[in-house]
């Protein structure tokens, strides 16, 4: 393909940097000498001393217009994450705010002529299905258990369009992650997703490791380093239509368990709690799109848990006592 994009030496903008993919993602434009801004609501954490950072509440369109002002790009990582369960109980803690940053930070960068912006969709746009292809998202609705992320995400994918049919612009690239895991994750035991709370339970002595279910699902996982360099392939390559980031292959829940009890200590019995629902026996994404558009994961399960364990080991006494109950993508 040829390249639409260069983001060598451009001025960058990513909100929600410190997150998990953010983090990667600002690693990996660093390396392409991009001036690099960041905006979050969260602490700078470690980021590199190279990047501006900016402490700014973008639900309110002012902050926005001021964080994308001079800027050539715009990565919109931001996000509220949690589990299934907190989306559950507390729906207005996840749509209202994504509502708000996400339509004001479009509205904003395209207010101040950015060359390229990227939106950060979510499976949990999709209805329930063994298989997710990307047009089929307008002919249904998102599963009763995602629906107000679910379509505060399909609204942001919504005001693109908008823009595309009222003004002319096709400058937004759309991205649709899977499951993403890796390092700077949600830990939180209570409240983060399969691998980062298996890693901190088994991490922090539970024996034996109890898993919901039977362990039979099959479910598609990405690496949050293969999801940031999708990223970067769609706003290079220029992509306006909505794609699709993860495996295409999928891994079973009892696969994923036994990966992290493998990496960690062989030696730890797993129990499979069976009266607990076990959910959709498969949910894959179909990765043909993002194929097509020259991009593949590269980095194995296997792989990708024993990065993400390893970090966790090493940094885990620095994120005691946070607030992980809710944090940026």
């Amino acid at each position: 393909m040829t390249m639409v994009n260069d983001l060598t030496n451009k001025r960058v903008l990513v909100t929600g940097g410190t997150g998990m993919i953010g983090r990667y993602l600002v690693n990996k434009l660093l390396q392409k000498n991009c001036k690099l801004t960041v905006v979050s609501l969260d602490d700078p954490r470690d980021l590199p001393p190279e990047v501006k950072f900016m402490k700014l509440d973008l639900t309110v369109l002012e902050n926005c217009i001021k964080a994308c002002e001079g800027q050539d790009y715009v990565f919109n990582l931001i996000g509220i994450k949690g589990s299934p369960k907190m989306s559950r109980e507390r729906p207005a803690s996840f749509m209202v705010p994504m509502l708000m940053f996400n339509t004001a930070m479009m509205e904003a960068a395209m207010r101040c002529g950015v060359q390229w912006y990227l939106y950060t969709s979510s499976v949990g746009v999709y209805h329930p299905a063994e298989v997710f292809s990307e047009d089929d998202v307008w002919k249904t609705f998102p599963s009763e258990n995602d629906k107000h992320p679910g379509w505060a995400k399909r609204i942001g994918e919504l005001q693109a369009d908008a823009y595309r049919i009222q003004y002319g612009l096709d400058n937004i690239s759309i991205v649709r992650p899977a499951n993403v895991y890796g390092k700077w994750d949600n830990f939180d035991p209570d409240n983060a997703m399969v691998i980062p709370s298996l890693i901190n339970r088994i991490v922090s002595g539970e024996r034996p490791l109890t898993v919901w279910g039977d362990g039979t699902p099959i479910r598609d996982f990405i690496y949050a380093g293969d999801c940031a360099d999708a990223m970067i392939h769609m706003v290079e390559n220029g992509v306006t239509e909505p794609v699709n980031l993860g495996s295409g292959t999928g891994v079973s829940i009892k696969d994923v368990a036994e990966a992290i009890r493998d990496q960690y200590d062989e030696s730890v019995e797993i129990a499979w709690d069976a009266t607990k629902p076990t959910g959709d026996a498969r949910r894959l994404m179909d990765t043909t799109r993002a194929e097509s558009y020259g991009f593949k994961c590269s980095t194995s399960i296997e792989d990708g848990i024993k990065e993400t364990i390893d970090w966790f080991l090493e940094n885990r006494d620095a994120y005691k006592g946070r607030n992980n109950y809710f944090v940026e993508k």
